[in-house]
């Protein structure tokens, strides 16, 4: 709770207001005897505004009602000041805000603002001066057939403090959740409550794929614009990524030129702002409106101050999604790991006790890896790993799973197969390994072969560990023919692949 002063501080300095509110909202819950916070300041160390802020915010406070209390009289709320006044407020501040406090009262009922009880006797009253505010706002509706509109001010202080509150609320939301899906919403949603659009889209940059995709988008056309990927220089959008600069004055419609719009959803407004921490480019927030001119230089100046605070928060939760991935990957080729392994065959024996439909675990392992390690060096037996991996996968459907089990072995899973086809499968990428080879000096070139052996889930049994002994079994009395095939010795320095071919078994 403590904390909200220094946020809120922290919030208002990105705003750049012309005068000095930062100090005000950072100290207001100081108190004259040194015991407030958040810094202790304590007398005249506290800054004036702050402390004539304390005293209002208190007597406000008072007389509010709140869901666990109703709210004080004037009288009872006078009291309390006077108690305080020496020790939590300011004494002189408080003698001069209670015996003016008639005619800030006065004017705040004047403006529809204020309440409307008549001051008790323990302040300084002036019914008269209330009775005053009342004729003179009768007379305004007479003369005019209208209550008369509160003072300029009086709207900028309530606008001022919505977007104070929009803001603290913005700040204290993001970082409660690491999930990106979720705290792009967030952002969208807190977006929502200080500009307005008609379509607002948060934009993630993948760095590996070297553009960014629409991850959430809400409002019009949002089932059209979500997805959408855009690369450098590509519309609005991609100007601000490769710039890393805020823009509002471009024709929207850049951004939806490869959309089919509906007849009249012509956007005629936009503001786009990156989203970076650091050196690092997360993103970007772009709302649009349909309006024409929408945004001033304050919606830009709002948004910019989200954008400041959901760039960390997204920055965080996408560093928590590459670290989980990261966790289920091999980080030499890239493949899921051992633990996704697991992960993945729980789903799919889950859908095949409900669906009553069986799938195959293969298990490959590399003929000879261990020769190209020892010739060549680990440096290039890594990049025959990873090339493997690459022609194993390229053999696979779309939503097969391959997984790096161990050192040279690899883990598949597919589904929805025979017998014939899974061998079939398996022959294609016994000819895909044993086809491919690298060069590594003039004349050399490195290779592998490669046994598989599968099992049936339903059949060799029903949990991961028997179906992978039972693959495991089946690859290995296919490597023990292999071997006794006495494999050419110069199969990793210029590899004849039909003397290394390998069988596959189902």
């Amino acid at each position: 709770m403590k904390i909200h002063t220094s946020v809120g501080a922290q919030i208002l300095e990105r705003v750049g207001f012309p005068y000095p509110v930062v100090p005000v909202v950072r100290h207001h819950h100081e108190q004259w005897d040194g015991t407030g916070y958040p810094e202790g300041l304590k007398g005249e160390a506290i800054p004036l505004t702050a402390r004539i802020l304390s005293i209002i915010d208190c007597y406000d406070t008072l007389r509010e009602d709140r869901p666990y209390r109703l709210g004080l009289t004037r009288e009872e709320a006078c009291d309390l000041l006077r108690h305080g006044a020496g020790t939590q407020f300011d004494p002189h501040a408080t003698e001069l805000f209670l015996a003016h406090l008639d005619d800030f009262d006065a004017e705040l009922i004047a403006a529809g603002i204020g309440h409307d009880e008549t001051a008790g006797d323990g302040c300084e009253t002036s019914r008269a001066a209330e009775a005053k505010a009342a004729t003179g706002e009768k007379n305004t509706i007479a003369a005019t057939g209208r209550a008369a509109a509160p003072p300029a001010y009086l709207e900028q202080i309530k606008n001022a403090h919505h977007e104070v509150y929009a803001l603290y609320e913005i700040a204290s939301m993001f970082g409660s959740s690491l999930d990106v899906e979720d705290t792009a919403a967030m952002l969208v949603s807190k977006t929502a409550r200080v500009v307005p659009f008609d379509t607002c889209a948060v934009y993630l940059y993948d760095e590996a794929k070297g553009y960014a995709i629409a991850a959430h988008v809400s409002g019009k056309n949002a089932d059209a614009v979500r997805g959408r990927a855009v690369g450098f220089g590509e519309g609005v959008v991609g100007f601000v990524l490769a710039n890393r600069r805020a823009a509002g004055q471009l024709d929207p419609m850049l951004d939806f030129a490869e959309i089919e719009m509906p007849e009249g959803n012509y956007y005629r407004s936009m503001l786009a702002l990156p989203l970076v921490k650091g050196e690092r480019l997360v993103g970007a927030l772009a709302v649009y409106s349909f309006a024409p001119r929408r945004y001033t230089d304050d919606h830009m100046r709002l948004l910019d101050t989200v954008v400041h605070l959901a760039s960390d928060a997204l920055a965080n939760a996408m560093r928590h999604a590459e670290t989980e991935s990261n966790a289920l990957t091999d980080t030499l080729t890239g493949l899921p790991n051992a633990r996704a392994l697991h992960a993945r065959f729980e789903e799919e024996a889950a859908r095949a006790r409900r669906t009553g439909h069986s799938f195959q675990v293969v298990m490959l392992d590399l003929d000879n890896f261990k020769r190209v390690n020892d010739t060549f060096g680990h440096k290039v037996g890594d990049q025959v790993l990873r090339e493997a991996a690459h022609v194993i996968g390229a053999q696979l459907r779309e939503y097969d799973f391959l997984a790096r089990y161990a050192g040279d072995e690899f883990v598949a899973i597919v589904q929805d197969l025979s017998s014939a086809q899974v061998t079939e499968l398996c022959e294609r990428i016994e000819k895909a390994v044993n086809g491919f080879s690298i060069r590594v000096r003039r004349d050399e070139r490195a290779g592998v072969g490669i046994s598989m052996g599968t099992a049936t889930y339903g059949v060799q049994g029903e949990t991961l560990d028997q179906l992978l002994i039972a693959a495991d079994n089946a690859m290995y009395a296919v490597k023990s023919e292999h071997q006794k095939r006495g494999p050419d010795a110069r199969r990793n320095v210029s590899p004849n692949h039909d003397d290394l071919a390998s069988t596959s078994v189902n």
